[in-house]
């Protein structure tokens, strides 16, 4: 696993909008704060041309564009970590652009979640090159920054190594009002654990993402899934996977076509996030329908854990390997 080098004082941090621009004022006001406490903090940081524009699509522009754009900090010598600005719907437009192979020869952090499983995916999976899959940087233009941003900061740094899950998470969505708000704390984080155990431990090598995006990337030529749970299979592999909008059966017929292609017969655990838009029309619960097709497996399964869509979030290091703990609705994610 090509595992880039921490980020040290003075290097160049790359800002690019790989699926929507930003074009809401509280929006770019955020980021552009970001950009400013990230530089305090001793980084430069640099921006591409596209990081405030949009299409009628909301995107920042075709995938060639945006292809382009992140081959300029890919190839950027001074750039060792590169964050996204936002999620979406069509960053799959621009992977067929993206210079994957150079990134893995000289890699580089890239951070980002839900859309940006694009990217992230086929890094780790097909380009054996660890990705962080966590928040976008408008979170780091938060005032004053939480303990999740520090987290996700620590991580790339090298500082932080364990994980310790939150107090409190946003379960509704919530406008700003300056662009500087930190994360809302509507509902006191609980992880589950899948069969009621006191407490979970699992080791393995991390990888996950957006479920939503990772079905339609499967047996395309950016899914490497069966090279690399085959290359890391003596270490075991833990799913981390969370849900953008998904009902009960599109769950469940997810994640069989992912077991019925053997994608889990490495599989240690599985670790879920908290689902942004879940519904069932039998009431089933989203714990349910993920044991339904899991459960046979015989492998501990973690649920609303502080993964995605439900922030605050840990920054996972896909790709590098880790120990999990979840006790009394706590949980602990350690790299190792």
């Amino acid at each position: 696993m090509n595992i880039p080098k921490y980020l040290q004082k003075g290097d160049t941090i790359g800002v690019t909008a790989t699926s929507d621009g930003i074009v809401n004022e509280l929006k770019k006001k955020r980021i552009e704060n970001a950009i400013r406490q990230l530089s305090d903090k001793g980084y430069n940081v640099i921006a591409t041309d596209n990081l405030f524009k949009s299409d009628a699509r909301g995107c920042s522009g075709t995938g060639a564009e945006r292809g382009k754009e992140i081959n300029e900090l890919i190839h950027n010598p001074n750039v060792r970590s590169i964050m996204s600005a936002a999620g979406g719907d069509y960053c799959m437009e621009m992977l067929e652009y993206i210079d994957f192979e150079y990134l893995s020869k000289d890699p580089k952090w890239f951070q980002g979640f839900s859309d940006n499983t694009c990217i992230v995916y086929p890094l780790v999976t097909k380009y054996d090159t660890a990705a962080v899959y966590g928040c976008h940087v408008g979170d780091f233009g938060m005032k004053p920054w939480q303990k999740p941003v520090e987290d996700a900061l620590g991580v790339i740094e090298g500082t932080t190594r364990k994980l310790h899950s939150y107090d409190y998470f946003e379960d509704e969505r919530h406008e700003y009002i300056s662009g500087y708000e930190g994360y809302c704390a509507d509902k006191e984080v609980k992880w589950i654990n899948g069969r009621m155990e006191d407490e979970i431990s699992i080791t393995g090598r991390l990888i996950g993402g957006c479920l939503d995006v990772i079905v339609f990337l499967l047996g395309t030529s950016y899914d490497g899934t069966e090279e690399f749970i085959n290359k890391y299979k003596s270490d075991g592999i833990i799913w981390n996977l969370e849900s953008f909008n998904m009902e009960d059966t599109t769950i469940i017929t997810h994640l069989w076509q992912m077991k019925e292609k053997g994608y889990f017969k490495y599989a240690n655990g599985f670790i879920f996030g908290r689902p942004l838009m879940y519904n069932s029309w039998s009431n089933r619960t989203y714990e349910d329908a993920v044991m339904s097709v899991l459960d046979d497996l015989d492998v501990p399964i973690i649920f609303n854990s502080d993964i995605g869509h439900k922030g605050p979030q840990f920054p996972i290091i896909e790709g590098a390997k880790a120990k999990i703990i979840s006790s009394n609705g706590k949980g602990i994610l350690e790299y190792i």
